[in-house]
């Protein structure tokens, strides 16, 4: 359990220093009839070669010998392994071990390479969705570019096998408004505000979709509409209340400048959360609001 806390709360605090450093100038020119901001056209930007291996080094940096050792052991086996059956059995170990202790990077390559011999919606779905955690989780701009790219692919596919699933084009819609965030632009020709559509589209058939409110929530947010990004949070939250949506929600009423409405959702965050690091942090934004 305490684990997979402080696992939310790495994602927590991730996620605010990928939503207030990321160039966000796609994402703040003049508004369209929802008001959410239209982007300006991008240009294609080289994309580095990032892989498994690479990704894999700095991800057993973060987990500690014992489980690094674990999964060298798969890692090793994959190599010597004889047949393709032998492989695809040994990656699916591999991403489901990289899932346990919480590193979407190498995850997602594994999920990749599982779905291009499989070719099944879950598959591509489980891929994209790890390559999107892990842009999200990083400031590494090397391999943000990486994967962005492989997550809008995995989730292309994905939509081809379901076209009727909303996940997956949430996703898509997701890893669309990071690619116009890095000023990157679409091979295919599409309109950056693609990313931005395809969300509407999923809030219009699924008007309390959790996934797609709370990325339009993270996306209002760094184009400065706070009271949109507080009605999105709120409506995740009708859902299920978790800490995530709560804090995103206290920082929408603080830069709304409303202190009262901030100081309880940070609270309810904290309550949420049994992790006193975390705590402690939250208590200095509440000490902060009340001077």
């Amino acid at each position: 359990m305490r684990t997979k806390q402080i696992a939310v709360v790495v994602i927590v605090v991730a996620i605010m220093g990928y939503l207030y450093s990321l160039p966000v100038k796609g994402l703040i020119k003049p508004k369209d009839a929802d008001g959410h901001a239209n982007a300006p056209a991008a240009q294609q930007k080289p994309v580095a070669n990032v892989n498994v291996a690479m990704v894999s080094i700095a991800a057993k940096s973060s987990i500690g010998p014992a489980l690094s050792a674990q999964i060298s052991d798969l890692e090793e086996q994959l190599k010597k392994a004889a047949n393709d059956a032998d492989k695809l059995v040994l990656q699916k170990k591999l991403a489901k071990a990289w899932d346990d202790v919480n590193q979407p990077a190498p995850a997602a390559f594994y999920y990749r390479d599982i779905a291009l011999k499989e070719n099944k919606f879950d598959s591509w779905l489980n891929a994209g969705s790890r390559f999107n955690d892990a842009f999200k989780l990083t400031q590494d701009t090397l391999v943000q570019p990486s994967f962005v790219v492989n997550a809008i692919e995995c989730y292309k596919n994905a939509v081809k096998l379901n076209q009727a699933d909303l996940s997956a084009k949430t996703g898509l819609g997701v890893a669309y408004v990071n690619q116009t965030s890095l000023g990157m632009a679409d091979p295919d020709g599409g309109s950056p505000m693609q990313g931005i559509m395809l969300l509407l589209d999923v809030v219009k058939q699924d008007p309390n979709n959790r996934n797609a409110n709370l990325s339009l929530g993270l996306f209002a947010m760094k184009s400065g509409q706070y009271a949109k990004a507080v009605l999105r949070f709120k409506t995740v939250i009708a859902q299920k209340a978790e800490a995530e949506p709560y804090f995103y929600l206290a920082e929408s009423y603080k830069q709304l400048g409303q202190k009262k409405e901030a100081i309880e959702a940070y609270q309810k965050c904290k309550d949420m959360m049994a992790d006193q690091a975390f705590g402690q942090r939250i208590d200095e934004y509440i000490k902060e609001l009340k001077n």
